[in-house]
C-alpha cells in the first residue's frame, strides 16, 4: 500500500474526537520530527550515505523537473527504529465499499485513521470489527504534513529500491502541491498520477525503461467490479457473506507479497484503500495529455477540477 497523507488538524481539537488520539497524533508527529537529523551531521555510514545521496537526487529533481515544492521536506533523514512510521485504519460496512469518514477540523474528511503504534490503532480497529464493519490496519511508511513541517526521509523507506523510493517522494510532494479539503480520492489519484509520470521522466533522466506499475496488475480491480455487483442484489446476509468471502478469496496470496498488510485478511476496507488510490487516475491522466504533458498546466487543470467538484463533498459514511 502507498503512503498515506495523515490529517495533522489535530493541533485543533474538536469536540467530535477524542483527546486521546490527538494527544497521540501531537505526540507521534513531534517525536517523529524530533529524531530528524541534518544529512550532513549523520555518521558515516557508506550505505546510507548512498540511499541517502540517491534520495536528495531525486528530491531536486522533483523540484527542478517536476515543479514539485522546493522546500526543506526530504532534506532530512530520521531514524524511527520501527517498520512503519504509521499504521492506518481504513473501514467499510460489511456489505460496502465506501470507507468511513474520520473527519478533522483542518485537514477535512479523510478516508482512514492514522496511529504512530500499531497497538493503538488495533484497539481502534477491535471496535470497528464489534460495530460489524470491515476494518484494514495497514502499515504506511511516511505521510505528507501538506507543506506545514519539513518532512523527512524516514529509514522505513530509505532502502526501498530507486523507482519505489522515486514514486514515494514524488507522491508526498505532489500532496504539498495539492490537496482537497474532504476529498481522499482526488489528493490520491492525484498524487499517483504525478508519481507515474514523475517516474517516467526520471528513469528516462537515467537511460533506464519503466517496470510495469504494479496497481495496473493487480488481482483488486476484478475483485472491486465483482463485489459492487454482489452489493447491489438482494441476497440474505447468510448468502451474501459467502459469496463475499469466495469474492476475496483470490486476493489473500497478493496481499502476502505486500509491505504493510501483515497479518491482515481480505476485506472491503482493502478495497476501498485501492479505490482511493485508483479511481480518478483514468480521469487524470486524460488531463496530463490535455496539457500536452506540460506538468504546471497539468497542475492548474487539476486545481480546476477539484473546484469543480468541491460543492459535492465526500460521498462516504463518516465517523466522528
Amino acid at each position: 500500500m502507498r503512503a498515506f497523507c495523515l490529517a495533522l488538524s489535530a493541533f485543533a481539537l474538536s469536540g467530535c474526537e477524542t483527546l486521546t488520539y490527538y494527544g497521540q497524533a501531537v505526540g507521534g508527529h513531534l517525536a517523529l520530527m524530533g529524531k530528524a537529523q541534518p544529512i550532513a551531521e549523520l555518521p558515516a555510514d557508506p550505505g546510507l550515505r548512498e540511499r541517502l545521496a540517491l534520495a536528495l537526487r531525486i528530491r531536486e529533481f522533483a523540484s527542478r523537473e517536476l515543479k514539485l515544492p522546493d522546500n526543506g521536506s526530504y532534506r532530512r533523514y530520521a531514524d524511527l527504529e520501527r517498520p512503519y512510521a504509521v499504521w492506518n485504519v481504513v473501514a467499510t460496512p460489511e456489505f460496502s465499499l465506501a470507507p468511513l469518514q474520520s473527519c478533522f477540523p483542518v485537514a477535512g474528511c479523510v478516508a482512514y485513521r492514522g496511529y504512530y503504534d500499531r497497538a493503538d490503532a488495533e484497539r481502534y480497529a477491535a471496535g470497528l470489527r464489534a460495530a460489524g464493519n470491515d476494518v484494514l490496519v495497514a502499515g504506511v511508511p511516511a505521510y505528507s504534513t501538506l507543506g506545514w513541517f519539513d518532512d523527512p526521509l524516514l529509514s522505513t523507506f530509505i532502502d526501498y529500491r530507486e523507482d519505489d523510493l522515486a514514486r514515494l517522494i514524488f507522491h508526498e510532494l505532489a500532496h504539498q502541491k495539492l490537496y482537497v479539503k474532504d476529498d481522499s480520492t482526488f489528493n490520491e489519484s492525484f498524487a499517483v498520477v504525478v508519481e507515474r509520470e514523475g517516474l517516467r521522466r526520471w528513469l528516462a533522466a537515467q537511460g533506464k525503461k519503466p517496470e510495469p506499475a504494479r496497481a495496473e496488475t493487480s488481482p483488486i480491480a476484478p475483485v472491486k467490479a465483482q463485489l459492487e455487483a454482489l452489493y447491489r442484489l438482494k441476497l440474505a446476509p447468510e448468502e451474501m457473506r459467502e459469496r463475499k468471502r469466495a469474492a476475496l478469496e483470490p486476493l489473500r496470496p497478493w496481499m502476502a507479497s505486500r509491505r504493510g498488510f501483515e497479518g491482515q485478511e481480505p476485506s472491503n476496507a482493502l478495497i476501498a484503500s485501492f479505490a482511493t488510490y485508483t479511481d480518478l487516475v483514468p480521469a487524470l491522466e486524460k488531463l496530463l495529455v490535455e496539457a500536452n504533458g506540460d506538468l504546471p498546466r497539468f497542475y492548474d487543470l487539476a486545481r480546476k477540477l477539484a473546484s469543480e467538484q468541491s460543492t459535492q463533498g465526500p460521498s462516504s459514511t463518516r465517523r466522528p
